[in-house]
């Protein structure tokens, strides 16, 4: 199996990379070799590699630039992943595609259903929903896995940043009122494993949205505190001594944030016959393997 890949330096992508590698060849360019916000580009490399599946990894995730750089957002997340679908129905090839807990409205407390209502309150979100539509609307056989809180070893992200503040400095404000579960991009690589595991032997999975995250639920405050302590616990000295909880309102960003970014596993467990691990064992992983890095 031919496998495209976009993405493949993300934290996301290096993960797929390599849990798709156990499938077939898998071609991800880098950005000089494809820049993927030239669309006659990727359309001719597709043309070019004909490749028997597409994983799109590639995404805008500045969430407060894309506030206003709003063309550049929605050339990545939504014009690309249209681009992608329609090669894959055209090619009767299949599409799996990542989204965002931005496409909810954020209300409430009630975890989302991937049937709830769509409302986003970003650019961002306005952007990831666009895409998710461009796929559907295609007619190809798509898997879109819509996650939350992204986060590994690697790359940019919360758990990297709260390590490296937290050597530094004695206090820290972290909002407290944001709910969802952390997703670590190793889980997500393993997840889709699996699918293309039922792919590659014809055990087809039934086409559209499923979201994909640990069971369990927190916020940022605690989420942060849950770091520390696993940290303070594997030996590593923080200068940090208070950790303070703060509201949204406390804590204005040029973008607006979900307070409920809760997820139903229901469908993607009963579709692939697994059990979500939960999120506090996933961080607990997840930054042995940065402790791990970090200590070489």
């Amino acid at each position: 199996m031919k496998i495209f890949l976009t993405g493949g330096s993300g934290q996301v992508g290096y993960e797929l990379r390599r849990s798709l590698s156990l499938f077939g060849k898998v071609i991800a360019p880098n950005r000089s070799e494809l820049n993927l916000q030239d669309l006659d580009a990727v359309n001719r490399f597709l043309n070019d590699t004909v490749p028997d599946l597409i994983v799109n990894a590639a995404a805008w995730t500045a969430v407060d630039k894309a506030e206003e750089e709003h063309e550049a957002a929605f050339i990545l997340n939504a014009a690309l992943p249209g681009v992608l679908a329609n090669y894959a129905a055209r090619n009767n090839i299949w599409l799996i595609h990542y989204s965002s807990d931005y496409v909810y409205p954020g209300i409430g407390k009630e975890p989302w259903k991937e049937t709830d209502i769509t409302a986003p309150l970003s650019v961002y979100g306005r952007s990831k929903l666009k895409g998710d539509n461009n796929i559907a609307s295609s007619g190809c056989n798509y898997l879109i896995y819509r996650t939350s809180w992204v986060y590994s070893a690697r790359g940019n992200n919360f758990m990297k940043t709260m390590m490296k503040v937290a050597a530094a400095q004695e206090l820290m404000n972290i909002v407290n009122d944001q709910w969802g579960a952390p997703t670590p991009a190793r889980l997500i690589a393993d997840v889709t494993a699996q699918a293309l595991g039922r792919i590659s032997q014809s055990v087809l999975p039934n086409p559209g949205v499923y979201h994909l995250a640990p069971r369990g639920e927190t916020n940022w405050h605690e989420f942060a505190a849950s770091i520390f302590t696993l940290a303070r616990n594997a030996g590593v000295k923080l200068e940090l001594e208070e950790l303070k909880g703060i509201t949204t309102t406390q804590y204005p960003t040029p973008a607006r944030r979900p307070l409920n970014s809760r997820l139903v596993l229901e469908k993607i467990e009963n579709e692939l016959g697994i059990t979500m691990p939960d999120w506090y064992g996933q961080l607990n992983l997840t930054l042995d393997e940065y402790l791990s890095l970090n200590s070489k």
